[in-house]
């Protein structure tokens, strides 16, 4: 990213005057003779500001390729925490003024009811927008789920698995602290087993480097297996030459090892208890357009070198795939996986629950957004999918609703 277009910073400065143009003529058709000249400094000086804003994020370059974007995604943060709920308002008073001159003949009261009303509106979505951003996206939630298979082995009978993903670290910058945080709740959980998901960074692995250290406390009894995201490749950088993106994505299996994970690019292993055992299986992005498409379910697990009747013994099996499209779209169709584990979706960052209810607008996007869906497979047996709608963040650094940083933590019953 090394910059914005023409028409971009023009329409953005156009919007701010006008926003500060139209509230500032509000406030003085309303306010008394001897104030005016007071509240229009100050809102010139606030809108100086605005505009002073508008020119750093329209001037950013960003410096090198590897750099964070997080100076931008806070400057673009702090405008719209300001101008979108302005903008609300100036949506509100238009229409009560517009109501009041053609609909009522009060017009003025009208116009100053629905100013006021617009005003009280802008300052609750400011307020929320910053809620999301020093509560909810800190407020770590455990989600507690049982799945329950009669081809689960006796033995893991109230087997437990914390289930994490979208880390995105890089939206943390060097501040280790909601990470250190998380890890201790993943521990305190006491797991059989720890899953991520992926999505670990935003753009390029050097985001990692600050949170190595603490990413390997995390402790589980068996281990912590991962598989990567669509931010995991660096595909979402230009790159000098492909050696550099080749090095970028070398680092990240690299720091994953260090970190004592068992990433799984395509592969699987056997977890064992006593005799018996169970499969994870761990795919890379099953990406649909416009992501890359790394997935390769059926060279994944090929205990006897027979796709089709290996994904269909009849041994518990835990498929680990960011992207819950795919359990949608193929996983179903060729396997009998007992269990897909999926993130990706972060339901969009935002989400309502009323009652037992719940939604988010990711539901536009993915039919299979957050939380646990059941349905047959192809061989008419039970096929479970649960999406974790993330810890972390991307694209604004907040998390809006309910839409907590999840843990999930999974206990797998035998129906025997």
């Amino acid at each position: 990213m090394r910059g914005f277009s023409t028409f971009s910073i023009v329409l953005l400065y156009i919007a701010t005057i006008l926003i500060d143009g139209y509230i500032l003529a509000t406030i003085l058709k309303y306010s008394s003779a001897k104030r005016r000249k007071v509240w229009t400094i100050l809102y010139e000086v606030f809108s100086v500001m605005g505009v002073a804003l508008v020119t750093q994020i329209c001037c950013w370059r960003g410096g090198s390729e590897g750099s964070s974007l997080n100076a931008l995604m806070w400057m673009l943060y702090i405008y719209f925490s300001i101008y979108v709920p302005k903008f609300i308002y100036l949506l509100i008073s238009v229409a009560s003024h517009l109501c009041g001159r053609f609909f009522c003949r009060k017009r003025n009261k009208i116009g100053y009811y629905g100013s006021v009303a617009g005003a009280a509106v802008a300052v609750l979505m400011c307020a929320g927008m910053w809620i999301g951003v020093l509560y909810t996206r800190k407020a770590i939630e455990v989600n507690e789920v049982e799945v329950v298979s009669p081809k689960l082995p006796a033995a893991f009978d109230g087997y437990r698995i914390v289930q994490f993903s979208d880390a995105h670290v890089g939206t943390w910058g060097n501040d280790t602290s909601f990470i250190s945080e998380l890890v201790n709740e993943i521990n305190a959980l006491k797991p059989d087993l720890v899953l991520f998901t992926g999505d670990i960074v935003n753009r390029n692995t050097e985001e990692l480097r600050p949170f190595v250290e603490v990413l390997g406390r995390i402790k589980a009894k068996d281990g912590v297996i991962s598989v990567l995201g669509n931010h995991d490749y660096g595909d979402y950088m230009t790159w000098d030459n492909d050696e550099a993106h080749k090095e970028n994505n070398q680092l990240l299996h690299t720091w994953e090892k260090v970190m004592g994970w068992d990433l799984l690019n395509n592969d699987y292993r056997y977890i064992v208890n006593g005799s018996d055992s169970i499969a994870v299986i761990g795919v890379e992005n099953w990406g649909e357009p416009p992501f890359h498409q790394y997935g390769r379910l059926k060279e994944s697990y090929l205990p006897t070198g027979d796709a089709a009747s290996d994904l269909n013994d009849d041994r518990f099996k835990i498929l680990l795939s960011h992207n819950p499209e795919h359990w949608n779209r193929e996983v179903t169709n060729i396997s009998n996986i007992d269990l897909t584990l999926a993130g990706h979706t972060h339901a969009m960052q935002s989400e309502i629950r009323l009652f037992g209810w719940k939604w988010s607008p990711a539901v536009f996007r993915y039919p299979y957004w957050g939380g646990l869906y059941t349905r047959q497979n192809h061989t008419g047996s039970v096929s479970n999918l649960y999406v974790n709608i993330g810890c972390g963040e991307v694209g604004i650094p907040a998390r809006f609703g309910a839409a907590y940083p999840e843990l999930t933590l999974i206990t797998l019953r035998s129906e025997k």
